[in-house]
């Protein structure tokens, strides 16, 4: 089910839309501007584009949450647009980028946000048309909240001066600097995983592997930013941008850069800490060895002492066993020194072996 406008970040701000919106659901908000302000608040898309029309010098900026493929459709055959840039805007799920159809370009970004409860990344997509008269907003998911970007644009009637151009940086400056909450939420989730790794906790691979994921997504959607921010300065002086403006683009691409610079060194972070965790798991598994082996000595050096003190103990028993048979007909059974002998006799086999067995530190 289609969610409400009323539950999307960015509300409609015309008075008058109410029936018009329940048929039109995706549109949720609707404005023509003229030298910087507002001056209408068309209640569906073909409203606004009699209401752009009829005012020459006029700027539209309509936002569509979540869109079907008719009203789409509808949009593009209004404005012109590219059947590839409204085939991508309808499928989504499609890589940042910018592609320019005619007069019209097209614009992928990735919005991003740190979610503190699961402590995981969130993302979502936007899509934007900018076009010489017009700017057309697709959003697939809450973020980023364009309602913030329209309020700022609409205090700030110099700068929305400037046309479609202008509200496209607005646009790039909210999504890059929605981007630092994301970066101090992984910066604190890198902190917390050193501290498990060298605690030894056995859960820390886990969250290492979930996070790097994570990091490599939000990669995903920051490093194609700088290029593309490169590109729109470049071609700035082409498309007549305002110098003022040129200079807000690049103070975006600066942020921009410095996000990437914090997402790589984290995925570099993670994989020291991976190693890190590898090496210490190793550590107590060799030292866990060495004890094992040190107590596997210990038993072997008491099952030597052991096994010659028996020895030892075998050789009188053995001759006291035998001759004390009381078989009548035994060799020297009768001998008077007979017995002083079997003593002699064990004592020396006795020292004899445990000189022996001392001799190879078995005692």
């Amino acid at each position: 089910m289609r969610m409400k406008p009323e539950q999307a970040p960015e509300h409609s701000l015309d008075p008058r839309a109410g029936a018009e919106e329940a048929a039109h659901e995706s549109v949720v908000n609707n404005a023509v501007y003229l030298d910087g302000k507002r001056v209408d608040s068309p209640g569906s898309l073909p409203a606004a584009i009699a209401s752009l029309r009829s005012r020459p010098g006029a700027m539209a900026w309509i936002g569509l949450y979540r869109p079907g493929e008719d009203e789409l459709a509808r949009a593009a055959e209004e404005f012109g647009l590219h059947e590839l840039a409204v085939e991508d805007a309808i499928v989504a799920h499609q890589r940042p980028k910018a592609d320019r159809y005619g007069d019209t370009l097209f614009v992928v970004l990735r919005a991003a946000q740190y979610l503190d409860q699961p402590e995981k990344v969130e993302f979502g997509e936007l899509h934007v048309f900018v076009g010489p008269d017009f700017v057309l907003t697709v959003r697939h998911s809450e973020a980023p909240d364009l309602s913030r970007v329209r309020r700022r644009m609409e205090s700030n009637p110099d700068l929305l001066r400037q046309g479609p151009q202008a509200v496209l940086y607005a646009i790039l400056d909210a999504v890059v600097d929605g981007y630092a909450p994301v970066v101090a939420g992984l910066q604190n989730d890198v902190d917390e995983i050193e501290v498990q790794v060298f605690g030894g906790d056995p859960a820390a691979p886990r969250r290492i592997y979930a996070l790097s994921r994570e990091v490599i997504e939000f990669q995903r959607a920051t490093s194609p930013l700088v290029g593309m921010l490169d590109g729109f300065i470049a071609a700035s002086p082409k498309y007549g941008v305002d110098e003022e403006l040129q200079s807000y683009l690049r103070d975006v691409s600066d942020h921009a850069i410095t996000v990437t610079e914090r997402v790589s060194a984290f995925r570099q972070m993670l994989q020291d800490i991976l190693i890190v965790n590898s090496t210490l798991v190793s550590q107590a598994q060799n030292e866990e060895m060495t004890k094992l082996t040190a107590a596997s000595i210990a038993q072997g050096d008491e099952v030597k002492k052991i096994s010659a003190w028996a020895a030892i103990l075998f050789a009188p028993t053995l001759v006291g066993t035998i001759y004390g048979m009381n078989f009548d007909h035994m060799p020297e059974l009768h001998w008077l020194l007979g017995y002083p002998f079997a003593v002699l006799l064990m004592a020396a086999v006795c020292l004899a072996l445990y000189l022996v067995f001392k001799r190879r530190d078995w005692l």
